[in-house]
């Protein structure tokens, strides 16, 4: 995770020295990472599919050629349509293989009492890579050039995840383990407590087609469009709108590495406190951090004050990206089964499209009111929605976490 997000990531950094050697729009430029983000939505249920077929191992290795092998083209870029090619389609799809969507599509397999916590630290790989690679990278940068630090992250991708990919396993059954690292039970060992609070809904053998036709699916498509939209609405606009309101442009970058930062223990102790109090607990959580940041940025402009810049990463990196942590889990409690991959690759689609939305609606309002306070209402407003949304989908009343069992 730290690799496979961050080396999409890191076409920010090249950004800047792309554009002075070339001389294009910036719209035109940036356009390739955003094209990215259409063709990871268009091939999330296509990865879903090839989870459920063949499982991890060629899923990632997919993403580790598609990712790889576009970092190592895009340093012989000439044309823009170079880059759209390079960054935008082999390493756009290359991220949806090994980012959030691979690894929840396989990873709360391994996992029922810990889940959260599990994928928790597993996810809190990004963060760590974001405050390493990254400035890494951007050293290289400055002593070279962009075209050897994209030439560098492309071989570390196939020298790294190649070797660590071929040790994925879809599901611990599959090599004589259970999940948790549970011992195999024996005749006189205690019959293991269900946690199926809706044995009819949980027997059922859930297919795309099924799933489409329930209320809870469409209810978690809105709950994770939402949650996207607000995730990076603010992760795009929140520098620019630091500088306009008078912060210097050292502080814009430092609330943006330190949002990660904090994002890492977020992360791991929400997804723990999942696993106590249930998945839907944790995604309003996490959205009211959402809003409190957006509450705070309106309120920065009329109180520019470095504690509001306080608030405002701190609920964002340590409440707000706890979402990650019960992505996979919702899905799964609620449609578990053999074509899990195809559910929740279709609904990434969805939580997608809440991710490009999030940027662009922004923008718009931005243009159309002339300032970011209408924008922002509507970040909170969709942060409300995201947590009504997921509190619909209630996976908790089809299969309870470990704490609410130990209440039972």
């Amino acid at each position: 995770m730290a690799i496979g997000v961050n080396a999409r990531t890191a076409f920010s950094l090249f950004f800047p020295p792309i554009i002075a050697e070339f001389g294009w729009d910036r719209g035109v430029t940036a356009g390739a990472f955003s094209f990215g983000f259409v063709v990871s939505g268009f091939m999330s249920p296509l990865i879903g599919r090839i989870m459920d077929r063949h499982g991890p191992r060629a899923v990632m290795g997919l993403g580790v050629l598609l990712m790889g092998s576009g970092l190592l083209l895009a340093p012989l870029t000439t044309q823009p349509w170079h880059l759209y090619l390079t960054i935008g389609v082999l390493v756009g799809a290359g991220s949806v293989c090994l980012g959030y969507s691979g690894q929840s599509l396989f990873l709360p397999n391994w996992f029922i009492r810990r889940r959260g916590l599990a994928i928790g630290i597993a996810f809190a790989g990004v963060g760590i890579g974001s405050v390493t690679l990254l400035p890494w990278v951007q050293h290289m940068i400055e002593q070279t050039n962009w075209r050897t630090a994209c030439t560098t992250m492309g071989i570390i991708v196939f020298v790294v995840l190649a070797p660590i990919n071929l040790l994925l396993h879809k599901r611990p059954e599959d090599i004589g383990l259970l999940p948790d690292g549970d011992a195999a039970p024996t005749a006189t060992s205690a019959k293991p407590v269900s946690n199926i609070v809706d044995p009819v809904w949980a027997n059922t053998e859930w297919t795309l087609g099924l799933a489409v036709r329930t209320a809870r699916f469409w209810w978690i498509c809105i709950g994770y469009f939402a949650g996207l939209y607000i995730w990076y609405a603010v992760q795009v606009h929140q520098t620019k709108f630091l500088l306009d309101i008078g912060f210097s442009s050292s502080v814009g970058v430092w609330a943006l590495g330190v949002v990660s930062l904090l994002g890492i223990p977020g992360q791991i102790y929400l997804g723990h406190l999942s696993d106590r109090i249930g998945r839907e607990a944790v995604w309003a959580i996490s959205c009211a951090g959402f809003a409190i940041c957006f509450a705070a940025l309106i309120a920065l402009k009329f109180v520019p004050s470095l504690w509001l810049v306080y608030l405002m990463v701190v609920t964002q990196g340590v409440l707000g990206y706890g979402l990650t942590s019960v992505m996979g889990p919702v899905v799964l409690e609620i449609f578990q089964g053999k074509h899990y991959g195809s559910i929740f690759g279709t609904i990434m689609l969805a939580a997608l499209a809440g991710g490009a939305a999030g940027p662009w609606a922004t923008g718009i309002l931005y243009d159309i009111s002339g300032n970011y306070t209408v924008a922002f209402a509507a970040g909170i407003a969709m942060s409300v929605l995201s947590a009504i949304a997921i509190w619909q989908a209630s996976p908790g009343k089809v299969r309870a976490v470990a704490g609410k069992m130990a209440q039972g």
